[in-house]
């Protein structure tokens, strides 16, 4: 397994959280945003004032016509920093109530130090990261937590970067991408679909399109062909090996340390249920 895989199954769940917190929707709610539009708006609010299009090309995944009208008329309601400071205030909520007393101790010290040691050296590769730099621009927040917060935030941007770079590489658009991952039997297709707002019959046209390029085969359930394993695998290696740059800077021994340290603190939160569709293996 690379440094990057290991790291990121150890504390991945130290940045989604913030997608499902209920902390973070009453704060957008409160600005006058609903769901789609918190999303979208807090996680492109970086770029400032990102147009739906912006959003279409660095999330990949959604219905453009979903995008479009979450995003109309946001920048008339809200500012990018507004949103900026309300995502900060409820990743720092929500933290509290995951971690506990954890939260002043040591080992968010310590792996706050290692992610933002790993997300500085990713700031060296800037290049066709476009979602990770403008993360990259905004200043560093004092407290440890969130501090890791932040680092985990570029992480997870550098690597989804690298992601979107792989499956363009390999001719997926962003609702085949979702089908394919349906097909792995990770997540239900009911899910994706439903979370990305694609319809039942665009979902069915994309996987027919599969099926002609037999990458997917329909039985009784969705299901990868032996070459649609082998390209997943590709898109996954790929995806690995261009989030390399960010953890060969820990190194073998770091990475070892970043997951000692920091996957008890990613239990904690799954364990509060800030991930709801996670549960503490």
């Amino acid at each position: 397994m690379t440094l990057g895989r290991r790291a990121w199954q150890a504390v991945e769940p130290l940045h989604g959280f913030i997608y499902f917190v209920p902390e973070a929707q009453e704060r957008f709610e409160a600005l006058g945003l609903g769901y789609g539009a918190g999303y979208f708006a807090s996680r492109s609010a970086a770029f400032g004032t990102a147009s739906a299009e912006t959003v279409i090309a660095t999330f990949f995944n959604f219905n453009p016509a979903f995008v479009r009208e979450s995003m109309t008329g946001v920048w008339d309601k809200v500012t990018p920093e507004q949103v900026l400071k309300a995502r900060l205030e409820a990743a720092d909520a929500a933290l509290r109530r995951g971690l506990g007393d954890l939260i002043d101790g040591d080992a968010v010290k310590e792996t706050a130090a290692l992610t933002r040691k790993a997300a500085e050296a990713a700031c060296e590769r800037l290049e066709g990261r476009p979602l990770f730099a403008a993360h990259a621009a905004l200043p560093w927040p004092t407290q440890p937590h969130l501090q890791l917060f932040h680092a985990q935030t570029l992480l997870r941007e550098f690597r989804g970067d690298g992601h979107i770079a792989a499956l363009v590489t390999a001719e997926l658009t962003g609702l085949e991408a979702l089908v394919v991952h349906a097909a792995t039997g990770y997540l239900a297709a009911k899910v994706l679909r439903g979370s990305r707002k694609w319809s039942e019959e665009q979902w069915a046209e994309a996987v027919a399109g599969l099926q002609e390029r037999k990458i997917v085969e329909r039985g009784e359930e969705l299901t990868l062909t032996e070459e649609g394993r082998a390209m997943r695998q590709r898109v996954e290696d790929l995806t690995d090996r261009l989030a390399e740059p960010a953890y060969g800077a820990l190194g073998e021994d770091g990475v070892d340390r970043l997951a000692e340290v920091g996957k008890p603190l990613s239990d904690a939160v799954i364990e509060a249920g800030l991930l709801p569709y996670l549960k503490k293996k």
